[in-house]
């Protein structure tokens, strides 16, 4: 009976972009156009409406990220499309070596 209760984030993105950046609302209609953000849909609002931060806020900021089930199938998914080792997939997605070989032991089974 358990439910997994998530942030809207379409519906947070939406009003910030509203009363930040009106004019850039076209900008982000196919995001909120969609019916479910992914974690890295998320990032990539959230990096297009405020930015890159500095090195020690991104540090901070990746510390305290969390990823679904279905967004980690989907960076691997996408290491195989792509055919990047771990090292690539890290730098890419801003994750660390370990995390990524660790989601691989898990959650692909050869």
């Amino acid at each position: 009976m358990s439910q997994d209760f998530k942030p809207n984030y379409k519906k947070i993105f939406e009003d910030i972009v509203l009363k930040k950046c009106p004019q850039r609302y076209q900008e982000f209609e196919y995001y909120f156009n969609k019916e479910n953000l992914t974690i890295l849909d998320v990032i990539e609002i959230n990096n297009r409406i405020f930015g890159l931060k500095d090195k020690l806020t991104m540090s901070f900021n990746q510390q305290h990220r969390s990823y679904d089930y279905e967004t980690i199938l989907e960076m691997l998914t996408y290491q195989q499309t792509e055919k990047l080792n771990n090292v690539e997939l890290a730098n890419h997605f801003n994750l660390s070596r370990n995390t990524v070989s660790k989601w691989r032991r898990l959650y692909l089974k050869y």
